[in-house]
């Protein structure tokens, strides 16, 4: 019977047969479940990716939350995401219930790079005891201290030699000011920098620039979202995955180099300190890269942003250097204690943050167990997507969101800072570079603004459009460094 059922059934009908149980199998696996947070249209196999602007997902999200409210659920492929937004609920999330959210989720890409082992995308024990040891160990090699500050001191001067050498004319920033700010994290991690010129060194930040705006590129978010099949096709994921192991390649040389004259002894920087403590090699080379692939392109970021947004408001550029000048002249170096006094300078580095809006929706998150979340249900495995845009942009909180206003944290012409500033994020799992980005941020920005004016290029109109990848950077552009 079964046979003769078999062969008379045409084709026809068994495509449609098998096309109606995979439909039926696809909402069965990703129907939500009671109490859910409320949805847009799910369609079939492709989830919500439809409703998602590759281009700009910023707006395509603020178009959700007008529809839908501070929390809403999505479906990308198999995986299910909540998105929340507002102070209340990002607090609640991270900060209140933030033990139940501290896990990283699987996401196909960054687990084909980060590998859950490092910083950025381990969880539990791991996680907790290799934060505490990159945390202790750069404390003991300047994190915080004296010996910090000079190291980025002395990386400001070599950049603004080389910002002195272009003599004005028309140059791209983006790969000098990668260098100096991975020259910074670089002396922590294995104890030296790395020449302007160093034509290896200057591939190698080509490609971690490259390798950051590919990670918004359609290709890999498909692939995020249907790995099984993405995998043997071409596209932008696979870029990554073999930059990634080029940067792979330059870390294990680093570490075979620190092998062959190590003396337990005397730990000169992080990679020592690891060969002595964590036995495990294949950690120590995910830490080093996440330590130098996060501490730099989010950084580096923020001074493109700043030096863009100097040259496009002239009268605060003035300003700043009005105040530099007052406060510290021109005869010697800006220095951390100098902040105190540079409210204005300061007020502008935080527009830049604010404005520039890095890391928009925080790095995610995943429930590590069933919970409740504005009385909503979250199940277990559910990726969770923090909207700091919601906070940095937040109409009731700042005068003019949506303009590069440094009033926003001023306060009788004294520096204020606006709860809503979290930038870093906030909780347990918050920036563990937030020390050394904010050291960063203000010499590098004061050095390069005490001694040059930021200018467009002649007959040309600088635009802040950003340019989507795992940071929100500038698209790539020209500027005149012009010596005061």
């Amino acid at each position: 019977m079964l046979q003769f059922l078999w062969d008379s059934l045409s084709l026809q009908t068994f495509l449609i047969f098998l096309f109606i149980f995979l439909l039926i199998a696809d909402y069965m696996k990703n129907r939500n479940p009671k109490n859910f947070p409320p949805s847009p249209l799910r369609l079939p196999f492709l989830g919500h990716l439809y409703l998602i602007g590759f281009k700009d997902p910023v707006v395509a999200v603020q178009r959700l939350v007008k529809r839908y409210g501070d929390i809403f659920g999505m479906h990308m492929g198999g995986m299910k995401f909540v998105m929340v937004t507002g102070m209340r609920l990002v607090k609640e999330v991270l900060v209140n219930q933030g033990d139940k959210f501290l896990d990283r989720p699987d996401l196909p890409v960054d687990e084909g790079i980060f590998r859950k082992i490092g910083l950025i995308s381990s969880t539990g024990h791991l996680w907790k005891a290799q934060r505490r040891f990159t945390l202790t160990t750069l404390r003991n090699f300047g994190l915080g201290k004296r010996s910090l500050e000079e190291r980025i001191q002395e990386e400001c001067r070599y950049l603004m030699d080389v910002f002195r050498d272009e003599q004005g004319n028309p140059f791209n920033p983006q790969l000098k000011i990668t260098n100096a700010v991975a020259n910074v994290i670089c002396s922590l991690i294995f104890g030296n920098r790395f020449d302007y010129h160093d034509d290896d060194f200057q591939r190698l930040l080509k490609l971690m620039n490259e390798m950051t705006a590919l990670h918004g590129a359609v290709s890999t978010q498909l692939y995020n979202n249907f790995p099984s099949i993405m995998k043997y096709l071409p596209g932008a994921h696979q870029t990554i995955f073999k930059y990634w192991k080029v940067l792979e390649n330059f870390m294990q040389e680093q570490i075979n180099k620190h092998k062959e004259d190590w003396n337990p002894s005397e730990s000169r920087d992080y990679i020592d300190s690891y060969l002595l403590e964590i036995s495990k090699e294949e950690h120590l080379m995910a830490c080093s890269l996440d330590l130098m692939f996060a501490g730099t392109e989010t950084t580096s970021s923020t001074l493109r942003w700043a030096l863009l947004f100097m040259a496009i408001h002239p009268e605060i550029q003035a300003q700043v250097q009005a105040e530099i000048d007052a406060v510290i002249g021109q005869a010697r170096s800006p220095a951390l204690e100098d902040r105190n006094k540079l409210h204005y300078t300061n007020a502008v580095i935080h527009e830049v943050q604010r404005k520039g809006n890095v890391i928009p929706f925080n790095v995610p998150r995943m429930a590590s167990e069933d919970t409740y979340v504005d009385g909503y249900y979250i199940p277990k495995g559910t990726i969770m997507m923090t909207n700091l845009t919601s906070l940095l942009f937040d109409k009731n909180e700042w005068k003019t969101p949506d303009s590069f206003n440094p009033e926003h944290f001023l306060k009788d012409g004294k520096f204020w800072k606006n709860e809503y500033f979290l930038p870093f994020s906030t909780g347990k799992r918050a920036c563990l570079g937030e020390l050394l980005a904010r050291s960063e941020l203000f010499l590098f920005f004061t050095s390069l603004l005490q001694k040059f004016t930021f200018q467009a290029p002649p007959g040309t109109t600088l635009s802040p459009q950003p340019m989507m990848g795992i940071a929100m950077a500038p698209q790539p552009y020209k500027i005149c460094a012009v010596p005061r």
